[in-house]
């Protein structure tokens, strides 16, 4: 069985880096144009060649989205932004639109290139026409049940890869081909610009009755009627290995470093654990909390099981369900003092309880018994973004470890 990869998203330098680090084996990530997600920390050429040189030092890849769909004026960038590419060492490019593809098929030629989610890839005969272009691998659609996943993976056998979201966000539509956000405000949601409007509180107005609002539901403060649950698809792993996909992908570009690390270790260990002993695989339920600890919706198992009904959607609320801060990120350890460097995310104070989560390893709590400057004098607490402190750590662990600590009820 060829171990599938795991693939993660990286909407910055510093996000790449932590994916790999945490066990990634690939990252997708967007330049300045024509991919999807403006609010992304969208990349620089020079900040990808960084990003590149770092993930295949460690026998990594680098997926690039050039995934919007173009209207002409910006079509007419895309041969002058395909020139600065050229010079980078990608190993795929994830694409939607068929001009698009045409293009860089024509101009770069050796690329391995994805047909990304946008395309709305929900048979198999899309499949492999995709791959009779010349497609080394389609991302299915999140609208798609376990059994139509299978058929299709049975009937592109040996012909084309198949990439899958196992987590994140949930678009209402289909992926990408919501129009509410650019009829309401004019934020294009196949630009990248999306304003959600699917999570908005609604009321009913009768078109003779204006300002007269009727809730939806009986409810006075309105209702969210398209606000979907994020996905989680956890404890579908080992039926998600036997499927015969090729990747796993995780949602979030816009999320912070803390989503990615969290995530993409727990998937790590779990998908590695699978491997190690498929006949006698268990869920390990504190591995599997980790994903409760990351800003995050109700969950939802999405379309796997067939076309979710109301458990899709939680109409009380749009807001995250948020129990841990994320308070900072391990730079250097002195092995002579035991004492970790740390870069403050958010306020530590003397004596905070602390979780360490580290690459390939369940979290554990810490205690900051002290706290010293970087003149190392003791201080009460570091209450500055980006101040370095040293704390006391009983043995040394990765650089790029992140502390957290859980919310007070």
């Amino acid at each position: 069985m060829n171990k599938l990869e795991l693939l993660a998203p990286a909407g910055s330098l510093e996000k790449l880096k932590t994916a790999i680090l945490f066990g990634a084996d690939a990252v997708y990530c967007g330049g300045l144009n024509f991919g999807l997600r403006a609010g992304a920390d969208n990349f620089t050429v020079e900040e990808l060649a960084e990003g590149i040189e770092f993930a295949h030092q460690r026998d990594k890849k680098v997926y690039m989205t050039l995934n919007m769909i173009p209207h002409n004026k910006e079509l007419a960038q895309l041969p002058e932004y395909i020139e600065q590419i050229k010079k980078l060492n990608l190993d795929a490019l994830i694409i939607s639109d068929p001009g698009v593809f045409a293009f860089i098929k024509k101009e770069m030629p050796k690329m391995e290139i994805h047909i990304s989610t946008q395309a709305n890839n929900v048979n198999w005969a899309s499949a492999l026409f995709w791959a009779e272009q010349g497609a080394e691998r389609i991302i299915l659609a999140r609208e798609l049940s376990r059994n139509e996943i299978e058929e299709i993976a049975d009937k592109t056998a040996g012909k084309v890869e198949l990439e899958y979201f196992v987590h994140g966000a949930m678009c209402i539509s289909y992926s990408g081909r919501c129009l509410l956000s650019n009829y309401f405000v004019g934020r294009d949601a196949n630009k990248g610009d999306c304003a959600q409007s699917c999570r908005w509180k609604y009321h009913l107005v009768e078109e003779k009755r204006p300002g007269e609002y009727y809730p939806i539901e009986e409810n006075d403060q309105g209702t969210f009627i398209m606000n979907s649950r994020d996905l989680n698809l956890a404890e579908e792993i080992p039926e998600l290995i036997e499927l015969g996909l090729s990747s796993l992908k995780i949602e979030g570009r816009m999320k912070s470093v803390h989503y990615t690390a969290t995530v993409v270790n727990t998937y790590r260990q779990l998908i590695d654990q699978y491997y190690e002993n498929p006949e006698n695989f268990e869920f390990d339920p504190e591995l599997l909390a980790e994903l409760r600890k990351i800003s995050h919706r109700d969950y939802t198992k999405g379309f796997y099981y067939g076309k979710p009904g109301a458990e899709g959607q939680r109409y009380e609320s749009s807001s995250y369900l948020r129990t841990y801060d994320f308070m900072g990120v391990i730079k250097d350890y002195d092995p002579t003092q035991k004492e970790a460097v740390v870069e403050v995310r958010n306020k530590i104070f003397k004596g905070d309880q602390l979780e360490l989560v580290v690459p390939g390893q369940k979290s554990f709590t810490i205690t900051a018994n002290y706290l010293l400057n970087e003149e190392g004098e003791k201080i009460e607490a570091a209450p500055h973004p980006k101040q370095l402190i040293k704390i006391p750590l009983a043995s040394e662990v990765p650089d790029g470890s992140l502390l957290r600590r859980q919310k007070e009820n």
